[in-house]
Formats: structure tokens, sequence, C-alpha cells
């Protein structure tokens, strides 16, 4: 049976972060989108064996409807004001997601973001069977993170074996 993780709509990602890791100060750095994705990986690995060992074989694939599409409204937002605020991008974007994954953890395989037009199960298990068609890559972490405000989300994780 796979593990698969969740993070409910609204909930407080500081407080899971202080429970869950607690030491990886980039965290407050992370726009939403980046914060989910980072907490459904931390979920899904904290007991991996070897965890920080350096890995080719697991790829990070990560899926959104919406993108940084909160993140960007919440910089709109700023250019209202007289000064935009440039922290709004420094995490952005859900390729920025699946790579933070992919460093944090040391994982060299695969790394890719796709954004979708809905979650389409059957859409991104045949993606998830692409990224197995080499001869290195044994599992993914795979990750539908939808996140049209910062107060609203869809945020799933599973590990796909090969």
């Amino acid at each position: 049976m796979k593990k698969e993780v969740s993070i409910p709509s609204g909930a407080n990602l500081t407080a899971i972060y202080r429970e869950l890791v607690g030491d990886y100060p980039k965290f407050f750095k992370m726009d939403t989108l980046s914060k989910l994705g980072f907490l459904l990986s931390e979920m899904l690995v904290k007991d991996d064996k070897g965890r920080f060992t350096p890995r080719e074989d697991r790829a990070v694939l990560v899926f959104s409807r919406n993108g940084c599409l909160a993140n960007d409204l919440n910089y709109a937002k700023s250019m209202e004001e007289e000064f935009p605020s440039p922290a709004l991008f420094v995490y952005t974007l859900p390729n920025i997601v699946a790579g933070e994954i992919s460093i944090r953890n040391k994982y060299e395989g695969e790394t890719s973001a796709y954004v979708l037009e809905k979650y389409d199960r059957p859409l991104i298990d045949a993606i998830v069977r692409q990224a197995f068609q080499d001869r290195i890559t044994r599992d993914a972490i795979v990750a539908w993170i939808d996140c049209p405000s910062d107060t609203e989300w869809t945020a799933i994780a599973w590990i796909e074996t090969r």
C-alpha cells in the first residue's frame, strides 16, 4: 500500500514545520506553494534510512493547476504600494518546489514540475510512468499541490515505486 500524505486547506504551516522539522530556516523565505511541497516531502521521507545520502534513483514530480498564482497575486498587490516587495519572489514557481525537495534530500534523479488544467490522475500516472523509462529511476515523490491562495489549497503527495 502506498503511503499518501496531505495537508488540509488552511492548516497552520508554521506549526507543522516546527513540529516536523524545526531546523531549516529557508522555510520562512518560501511562498505557500513551496512550504506545502517541502512539508509534504518531509512527511513522506522523515523516517527514510540514509535519507541525506545522495541518490539518483528517486525522481521528484510536482503537479499543480495554479502554479505560483497566489504569490503572483500577492506581488501584484504589493505593486499598488509605493515599493513592491522583492521578498515575494525569493521562493516561487512550481519548479522551485521540486528543486528544494531534491536539494534538501540529495535526490539527483529527474526533478520536474507540471502545470495541468485540472487534477487528472490518469495523466499524472502516465507522466510518472515516463519517469520510470530510464534504467536508474526506482521511485518518485509525486505531489499535487494546487494553491490558488495563501489560505486555500489542495496538497497531497505519495511515493510511487517502479
